[in-house]
């Protein structure tokens, strides 16, 4: 991120999610946002992973360090666990990713689940917990047994209490929810005496413990106020997919891969959709892009300059305000393609910079 001009890191994908990766680039356009920036692409397509034997998720990992900034699309996790396996734990783990962030947030025109209106966010830790446990099975027929054994460090804990401190202080939100601590007191007591301990130094932002479960029944009914929910590994990820539908679709935002610093401020920034590569939707240009488009638009904010802060704020704005004005793909109860979506997007990120330049904005 130290460059003068930053350099992007693209990593192309299979099936849809190379098509909606393509959209997505269209609205990265330095001519469309007026933000110079250069691009660096890997191919990390299931043909190509497999015809590397995954070289190429190492290099793209690589540049990714040196840059800071990255753009994914949705990629193929073969099922043969002798196959090249999930790029996605590969590249979190080769960049020492520690943070998954996911935003819901109401869209135009879609009703929310449960009369939930204000944004919500969870803050998952990328590694540890239940992925990458050890497990083995023991016994035969009704006597076998299976175990499994999870890891969880303080550094991790740490680092996901600080950002969601963090970020519910610049968003004016309550950190809300926590481990089931009560149940296992040593492992993910961890992890809430991390929680406690950030709210020790972030005293000024408002702080709402609950059990994972209570966390879960709450988000029912909970409609005033923005929330920040940090969140063990496994019990982030299935969070995250109920509160993206809690708020219409899994395609209506952006997720957000993060490292940091010893200082825990962000080191490396790799933005993707949280859906997969809707193999069934292939070619058809009916798949909705706006996940892909706001992970562009979330990337922006990593620039730190003005200019970018700027052009994220057009896309944010242009991508609700089509839905707002019906143009939606028809997952969203709409009839546009997903190239008429983006067409629109882009005419009005032109108009509101022009605008904004004309205000001196």
């Amino acid at each position: 991120m130290a460059d003068a001009i930053p350099t992007v890191v693209v990593l192309q994908g299979d099936q849809t999610g190379q098509e909606l990766l393509e959209e997505a680039l269209r609205v990265l356009d330095p001519d469309v946002l007026r933000v110079p920036m250069r691009f660096e692409v890997f191919d990390l397509s299931l043909e190509n992973r497999r015809a590397t034997r995954n070289q190429v998720v190492h290099e793209a990992a690589a540049r990714l360090r040196e840059t800071g900034l990255g753009i994914k699309a949705a990629t193929i996790t073969p099922v043969d666990p002798d196959d090249v396996g999930s790029p996605n734990a590969l590249l979190r783990d080769l960049i020492n990713a520690q943070v998954i962030l996911r935003t819901g947030r109401r869209i135009p025109s879609v009703p929310p689940i449960g009369g939930v209106y204000q944004p919500i966010s969870v803050v998952r830790m990328a590694v540890e917990d239940a992925y990458n446990a050890k497990e083995w099975r023991e016994g035969e027929g009704l006597d076998e047994v299976a175990y499994s054994t999870r890891r969880l460090s303080r550094r991790t804990c740490r680092v996901v209490a600080e950002f969601s401190f963090r970020l519910a202080k610049r968003t004016n939100a309550i950190v809300f929810g926590g481990p089931k601590f009560t149940v296992n007191p040593i492992y993910d007591g961890l992890f809430k005496e991390e929680l406690d301990a950030a709210h020790e130094r972030y005293p000024e932002v408002r702080y709402n413990p609950q059990l994972i479960d209570a966390t879960f029944a709450l988000l029912l009914e909970s409609t005033g106020e923005s929330l920040v929910i940090p969140a063990l590994n496994r019990d982030g990820d299935t969070l995250s997919d109920l509160v993206m539908k809690l708020f219409g679709t899994i395609a209506g935002a952006e997720s957000v891969i993060l490292s940091f610093d010893d200082n825990f401020d962000v080191r490396t920034v790799l933005t993707e959709a949280p859906h997969g590569t809707a193999p069934s939707l292939q070619g058809k240009n009916i798949a909705n892009p706006m996940a892909m488009i706001l992970a562009a638009a979330s990337l922006l904010r990593y620039f730190r300059s003005e200019k970018a802060n700027e052009a994220s704020r057009a896309i944010y704005e242009s991508v609700m305000e089509t839905v707002y004005e019906g143009i939606k793909t028809p997952d969203l109860g709409g009839s546009a393609s997903t190239t008429e979506f983006t067409d629109e997007v882009i005419r009005r990120i032109r108009q509101k910079l022009d605008i904004w330049d004309s205000l001196g904005e």
